[in-house]
């Protein structure tokens, strides 16, 4: 399965999106969109990037299910992003929250995410039950 990522509103400080897994849809929030995409080299990528503050590039990418130590549980990974690394989907309403981090919202405002904990409940249960069948894989654009 891949789902889609479209980010469609790019402000100075964050970028939101829609996120679309079956029949489900969610708000998400990044970091600053830069403008990186995953075919660029990695030397590039460095250049552009700012630490915490940049979306991760373009492209698309294998979710995993793995154990966070900053969070201590499990939770989806982002695996191979280049000049990235730890890329998790996870819980938060505004750009303070994330690192370089997807959060998921089921509502939006101008500048935040809302029902971010109900959001990642959804996304999760549904995210197992998808991995138990076969690979999934998130797609940004």
């Amino acid at each position: 399965m891949t789902i889609e990522l479209k980010r469609i509103d790019r402000q100075d400080a964050r970028t939101i999106g829609i996120l679309t897994m079956g029949d489900n849809i969610f708000y998400t929030l990044e970091d600053k969109d830069r403008g990186l995409t995953s075919t660029m080299s990695l030397l590039t990528i460095k250049s552009i990037k700012v630490k915490s503050e940049t979306a991760i590039p373009t492209g698309t990418y294998e979710i995993a299910w793995t154990f966070s130590n900053r969070f201590q549980r499990f939770m989806p990974e982002l695996l191979n992003v280049p000049g990235f690394g730890g890329i998790r989907i996870h819980v938060g309403n505004k750009e303070v929250d994330t690192d370089g981090c997807l959060l998921l919202g089921l509502t939006r405002t101008t500048n935040s995410i809302l029902s971010s904990k109900a959001a990642i409940k959804l996304f999760e249960t549904q995210l197992l039950k998808t991995m138990k069948k076969e690979k999934v894989f998130i797609k940004i654009s």
